[in-house]
């Protein structure tokens, strides 16, 4: 069992650490996380009348959204997965994987749909973005695999940029609770959170930063 906060800003914040915390959970822990990291999401009243959710195929240990995207396409919300996009470095469209009975692996190993253009969904059309979280602390900030692919996708929403005016999706990273430090280091283009979400528990960030 890991202690929470277990590693300070005081240390260097090793991200490699932080995957293998989360790979080192065993298939039985992962489906439980699953289950209730479903049931937490499924409390929200945003992720309960959401039209249209943005999440991601878990892999490298991450905690899987997969019951609750279920669950959310059985009441008819659409869903989107994110695709790398094939020309904007480091950036990510979000399609829909319905109609696709086969998806691809794409340059990390990673499975996402086909890129079409009739499936695909601006960012600022989404209601809810449920992000892979490497690390994150309370204060809504999150630690990713380090390509900064979310960051640019959604840096068009970075107020400390002077980006203001549109319509910005709930962000809500997803975590095993394990995951949690006790501060990290924020660097301008940063996009905080909204919510954490974990196993354990949801984490709602206050606006007052």
């Amino acid at each position: 069992m890991y202690e929470v906060g277990s590693i300070s800003s005081k240390n260097l914040i090793n991200r490699s650490t932080l995957r293998q915390r989360r790979r080192a959970l065993s298939a039985r822990q992962q489906q439980i996380a699953a289950t209730d990291i479903s049931q937490c999401l499924n409390q929200l009243k945003r992720f309960q009348h959401a039209q249209r959710i943005a999440y991601y195929l878990a892999n490298d240990g991450e905690i899987s959204p997969q019951l609750a995207i279920n669950q959310a396409e059985k009441h008819g919300q659409q869903t989107y997965l994110p695709v790398l996009h094939p020309l904007k470095y480091n950036r990510l469209y979000f399609t829909s994987p319905r109609n696709q009975p086969k998806l691809r692996l794409n340059r990390f190993g990673i499975l996402e749909p086909q890129l079409g253009i009739n499936t695909v969904a601006p960012v600022w059309t989404l209601d809810i973005i449920l992000l892979p979280l490497v690390g994150f602390d309370r204060g809504g900030n999150r630690m990713g695999m380090g390509g900064g692919f979310y960051d640019r996708t959604l840096a068009q929403f970075n107020v400390n940029q002077g980006n203001k005016g549109l319509k910005r999706p709930l962000l809500i990273g997803l975590a095993h609770h394990c995951q949690e430090v006790e501060q990290l280091q924020v660097q301008s283009w940063d996009i905080p959170l909204d919510i954490i979400a974990t196993d354990k528990e949801l984490i709602r960030i206050s606006k007052k930063r």
